[in-house]
């Protein structure tokens, strides 16, 4: 009988957004588990280096592929390399996201575009991509990333509120669909998380995260344990768990008036003389 790591080599854990935060955490936490992996994201100095930091500590095959998943041809491309390597996708981590903060009415429209394309286009299609191998092999499991965000509207940041749930909608749904093939998928709906989304989406002064804010290594070890475990939706912490299921419970017209105190800046208390 085979070990799981001699299991674990004969497929790849494909992981986008690999060049940072939860993305980088979750690379880390396959290869600790002899994963060979396949890191995607636009960067490839910054692929390089976290794959010759991980082939060194683990002792795991790590392939780069540099890809900007917020343009249309993005994801079939990054499938069509994938093809081409040769290499077989056992699980496939839909990581890759960027945010936007302001009014609506303000921010930048291409900007948003391509937002909605990597947040959502792109999660679907390589899902729709990838999962056909899984199925045929009869085992392989998906993790898409979305947010707590996913569970309310967000004034400040209305399209990326709405993109995660989306994101939370279609996996919870092809969560069910899949059950019974071999193949597992989970959706990963952490909240406030040191990485460098905040500093991307300009909102670092935001009062979401003044507070109980998750280290990425820990919501990556949470969203691996429970990947394997077969769990369909994931919410790293027990503050965000209140959070994201008292969402739910709550007078729909409230979420958005209470989402919006969360959401604007911070005041700084004004230095005594």
């Amino acid at each position: 009988m085979n070990s799981p790591s001699t299991e674990n080599a004969k497929t790849f854990a494909l992981i986008t957004g690999a060049s940072e935060g939860i993305g980088q955490e979750l690379a880390k936490c396959f290869a600790r588990h002899k994963h060979p992996l396949v890191l995607v994201s636009r960067s490839e100095e910054k692929l390089k280096r976290l794959a010759a930091e991980i082939s060194s500590a683990h002792g795991v095959r790590v392939s780069c592929i540099a890809r900007d998943l917020s343009v249309p041809n993005g994801a079939p491309e990054l499938h069509r390399k994938v093809e081409e390597l040769g290499l077989a996708i056992g699980f496939l981590v839909n990581n890759a996201g960027v945010g936007t903060y302001g009014l609506f009415a303000e921010t930048d429209l291409g900007r948003e575009l391509r937002m909605m394309q990597l947040n959502m286009v792109s999660v679907t299609a390589l899902t729709k991509l990838f999962l056909p191998g899984m199925l045929k092999r009869r085992r392989g499991g998906i993790l898409n990333v979305a947010s707590t965000a996913a569970f309310q509207p967000g004034p400040l940041m209305a399209v990326y509120y709405a993109s995660k749930a989306y994101v939370l909608s279609f996996s919870e749904a092809l969560a069910n669909e899949l059950k019974g093939t071999g193949v597992s998928l989970s959706v990963l709906c952490p909240g406030p998380t040191w990485s460098g989304f905040q500093k991307s989406a300009g909102m670092e002064s935001s009062k979401l995260f003044r507070r109980g804010v998750m280290s990425a290594s820990d919501v990556a070890e949470i969203a691996y344990r429970d990947l394997m475990r077969g769990k369909t939706t994931i919410v790293p912490g027990w503050r965000n768990k209140i959070l994201a299921f008292g969402a739910r419970l709550s007078p729909r017209k409230l979420l958005p008036i209470i989402v919006r105190l969360m959401q604007e800046p911070a005041k700084e208390k004004s230095k005594r003389a």
